[in-house]
């Protein structure tokens, strides 16, 4: 068996930034452990598995380690494959998903992702919430992810955070820690080491601007937003709340395209 395998840069203009997903193309669906087995071989933060069906594109993503139920940037990275390399012609994907049916829109260089919304509540800060991450935490929030407010961005780009005390964190799949930006709107970095114990800060993370989005607009009290993750890759998300559902969007550079062999 042959797959069509791509590797994209997602939230980002240029090569060797953003994150970066692996994008397979499936002509038949496979089972569960063989994708596992890609993902691992990979070794990427995700690999997406697309297969065409008769209302839009079945989507899967996985880790390393495990299948996880939402991924910003290899959805985009996905979007990216089919509007080039599958069918340019179509302004918008309808992606079939473990979060239901998500959409993308290509708007000339940009593709627009259209998640659900996860508001996060507010939790009380613990002392190992301040321990693992090594400065004060202004506000708790929890969602699918811990949010953490800190004090400003020079603060989230120095964060320096011990991985083995996120791990100990309870309930949550992993920790953002978030500020008010200085030539953006907000800035982010994203930690989760019991998804991914050999990357465990992600580059670029589109399904935690599901919680921050709707956390800034409490806070900024507006609805468009230019956000951006602070990792060593880095990456720009431009971001809007509609209610329940929030808009991200951002760019896709590929770096590489290739064949999978199965035996």
């Amino acid at each position: 068996m042959i797959i069509k395998y791509y590797i994209v840069d997602a939230f980002s203009e240029t090569l060797f930034s953003g994150n970066q997903a692996g994008v397979c193309l499936l002509d038949t669906a496979l089972d569960d452990s063989i994708m596992q087995n890609i993902a691992a071989e990979n070794n990427l933060a995700e690999t997406a598995f697309v297969i065409k069906q008769d209302n839009g594109y079945g989507l899967r993503w996985f880790t390393p380690e495990t299948e996880i139920d939402l991924c910003g940037h290899a959805t985009l990275a996905a979007a990216y494959v089919i509007t080039t390399f599958l069918d340019n012609a179509s302004d918008i994907i309808y992606f079939n998903t473990l979060s239901g049916l998500l959409t993308v829109v290509k708007k000339g260089a940009l593709l627009e992702m259209d998640f659900p919304a996860r508001p996060a509540k507010p939790v009380i800060i613990t002392p190992l919430m301040e321990e693992a991450i090594g400065v004060p935490i202004l506000e708790a929030h929890l969602s699918r992810d811990l949010l953490l407010l800190v004090h400003n961005e020079a603060t989230v780009r120095a964060l320096s955070p011990n991985m083995d005390l996120l791990k100990a964190i309870p309930d949550a799949l992993g920790v953002i820690v978030t500020a008010k930006g200085e030539t953006s709107d907000f800035v982010s970095r994203f930690f989760a080491p019991n998804v991914d114990k050999n990357a465990p800060e992600d580059p670029v993370t589109g399904s935690t601007h599901c919680t921050l989005i709707p956390f800034w607009t409490e806070k900024l009290d507006k609805t468009d937003f230019v956000a951006y993750q602070l990792s060593k890759r880095g990456g720009v998300l431009y971001c809007e709340n509609c209610g329940d559902r929030v808009k991200i969007s951002g760019h896709a550079m590929l770096y590489l395209q290739g064949n999978i062999q199965i035996p």
